[in-house]
């Protein structure tokens, strides 16, 4: 599959696996500006309230479903804007997080879109205390002349209908 991937899209495994580090590293660093700068300014971050062990769907499935957060490109801008200057009581003060992504699958390319899924795992550090989250992820990704982009990204987290408290950053 690597070799195929590589002929239509131009991106192989490795290069899908180091730009979903690197936005994970932009993420943990807060490094938002350059977070935003990695989407094709189409598309949508989704994450969902799902049913345990529900399959993910593509980000338009989740278009008339409950979730916890359904950003288009100015929603993306203004929810970083808020975490930047401060105004969101949930990230005063800003958690502290690591995050490690694995089991990253191309599932599929249709011309310059690379439909991949991933498996996310964030602890958080917040007033002394650390908490884990676990979440599937799936990603829209396209092939540009400049590299990839993000079109689309859905994060489910494995206990979105379970009680969540405030979340202060971006998965």
């Amino acid at each position: 599959m690597t070799e195929m991937t590589r002929i239509e899209t131009g991106a192989t495994l490795m290069e899908v696996t180091a730009f979903l580090w690197a936005e994970a590293d932009m993420l943990d660093r807060k490094d938002y500006d350059p977070w935003l700068a990695l989407w094709d300014g189409q598309g949508t971050y989704v994450m969902p309230i799902t049913e345990p062990g529900e399959a993910l769907k593509p980000a338009s499935g989740y278009a008339e479903a409950l979730n916890l957060c359904y950003d288009g490109a100015k929603m993306r801008k203004d929810r970083v804007a808020r975490f930047q200057a401060g105004f969101s009581i949930s990230s005063a003060p800003p958690a502290q997080t690591v995050r490690t992504v694995s089991r990253i699958v191309i599932e599929a390319v249709e011309g310059e879109l690379i439909h991949v899924r991933a498996a996310e795992t964030v602890v958080e550090d917040k007033f002394g205390r650390q908490r884990l989250f676990a979440a599937d992820m799936g990603y829209v990704l396209v092939s540009t002349p400049e590299g990839l982009k993000i079109r689309d990204k859905v994060v489910r987290l494995l206990n979105s209908d379970g009680m969540l408290t405030s979340i202060s950053y971006l998965f």
